[in-house]
């Protein structure tokens, strides 16, 4: 039984909700990230996330983790909007990040950290979405393989499978950098 179970915490559906956005808001904000690269679009699609979650609250009977549910939720959503034509046809401007540095040689190790990451990241959104999201649920959100299997609605094996694969690929991709 999940920690969630309104029968257990006699919670109303707002506060549950209230509660799995604390808890998994960012979360589901860089899985999302992981698929659309822009943080506006993200942030609009997490919030739809959470109204779909609230909207099927009744009918969740707790067969799996609250969390697996969310993150099911979370990629089924983001696949349709990247499917929509709005996400075909309307460019959206990047979001620039910058970092605050205090020393030259801090602004020199930031700088080759950044583009060791930015380099990782183009790598990793290289890579076809199948490969890219069992790289995400493995080493950002560090799920199990059977829990990827859940989320992804997978085999073990297969999961197995796409993240040996997707590790290749990466290996290939950053010894051409």
């Amino acid at each position: 039984m999940d920690s969630y179970s309104i029968e257990q915490t006699n919670h109303s559906y707002e506060a549950l909700i209230d509660e799995l956005m604390t808890d998994y808001g960012q979360q589901i904000l860089q899985l999302v990230m992981q698929y659309v690269h822009n943080s506006a679009v993200a942030e609009d699609l997490t919030q739809e996330i959470f109204v779909k979650c609230y909207q099927a609250l009744p009918t969740f009977h707790f067969n799996s983790s609250v969390k697996t549910w969310l993150w099911r939720i979370a990629i089924n959503h983001t696949k349709d909007y990247l499917k929509s034509w709005y996400a075909k046809n309307v460019e959206t401007a990047q979001d620039a990040l910058f970092a605050q540095v205090k020393s030259e040689a801090s602004v020199e190790q930031a700088v080759i950290q950044l583009e060791q990451d930015n380099e990782l990241a183009r790598a990793v959104f290289a890579l076809p979405v199948k490969y890219r999201e069992v790289i995400y649920l493995c080493y950002y959100e560090e799920q199990s393989m059977k829990e990827m299997a859940e989320v992804l609605q997978l085999n073990e094996s297969t999961v197995k499978t796409r993240l040996r694969t997707a590790k290749q690929l990466l290996k290939k991709r950053l010894e051409r950098v």
